[in-house]
């Protein structure tokens, strides 16, 4: 496929996924003081009590114009199988002083690992109170792109760094992690310049960036110990398909055994658009997972 055809082809997906309609959550719920510390939750459709949670983490670069609503559709689908919702939002990148900068600004340090460490210790509580009828026994964590990062983060931060404000002294209680085109592995998304530089806009200078991505990489957080896969259509040009399989590669080289799954011929929005092959794949992940 020519560069033309691809770009016209991730046009067309971007649209279709993008052209559901926003689904009002059942719940939402700040976990901080922030305006944009909240988490929606949708309860499972068919009513069932014990139903397993979902934890979504959305993409959009960490940059602040991309929010949870353009995810609002994929956590609805989720709860149509079944599966009890916890949509998270965070803090994202806007123009602070030491990301000045002529282009767009990706992620907020320290703030966006701030908002999802706090979110994911809230979870337990703010579900035993607006899902009861969810298992917190049961969580998934699931993100894409930007989102699926801080979905392996997540799960990883029994494995940071001694003395990281984030670490915790044992794995967090998931079930495991279903990371969705994530930006896995920033050495790799550096080199192909995924996102026009988010990376390096989220880490910031040369030397902030060396210190920080001990902290923030997936692909050095590793191994965690915590059920693991990948899905990755391979025919992204947003987050190729080498991001995954170096991530992949890093979890093997560190005794660790990650799930992928290629998509032939899905691009990168499909996987979380309701109306795609790709999105039943995804919650055939989850499931796998979850029950």
């Amino acid at each position: 496929m020519s560069d033309s055809a691809a770009r016209d082809r991730d046009a067309a997906e971007t649209e279709s996924a993008l052209s559901h309609p926003p689904v009002a959550p059942d719940a939402s719920v700040a976990y901080g003081n922030h305006p944009d510390q909240v988490i929606d939750f949708y309860a499972p459709r068919d009513g069932r009590a014990g139903a397993p949670v979902v934890v979504v983490m959305h993409g959009g670069a960490w940059r602040a114009p991309y929010d949870r609503q353009h995810m609002s559709p994929f956590a609805d689908f989720l709860a149509r199988r079944g599966f009890a919702v916890a949509s998270v939002e965070y803090r994202r990148g806007s123009e602070i002083p030491q990301q000045r900068g002529s282009g767009p600004v990706a992620g907020r340090w320290p703030e966006t690992f701030d908002d999802v460490a706090a979110a994911m210790d809230a979870l337990p509580a703010l579900l035993a109170r607006e899902l009861p009828q969810a298992d917190a026994r049961r969580i998934v964590v699931t993100g894409h792109s930007a989102g699926g990062q801080l979905a392996l983060w997540a799960a990883a931060r029994h494995v940071l760094p001694e003395g990281s404000p984030w670490r915790l002294p044992a794995p967090p209680p998931l079930r495991g992690v279903v990371a969705l085109a994530p930006i896995a592995d920033f050495t790799t998304a550096v080199e192909l310049n995924v996102c026009s530089g988010a990376v390096g806009q989220f880490l910031g200078r040369e030397e902030d960036f060396e210190a920080r991505a001990p902290h923030a990489d997936p692909a050095v957080l590793l191994p965690t110990g915590i059920a693991t896969t990948v899905v990755q259509g391979t025919t992204d040009v947003d987050v190729p398909q080498a991001v995954s399989e170096a991530f992949v590669d890093a979890a093997a080289k560190a005794g660790e055994t990650v799930g992928l799954t290629l998509l032939p011929d899905a691009g990168h929005y499909p996987l979380i658009d309701p109306a795609s092959d790709a999105c039943a794949v995804v919650a055939e992940e989850l499931t796998q997972l979850a029950w």
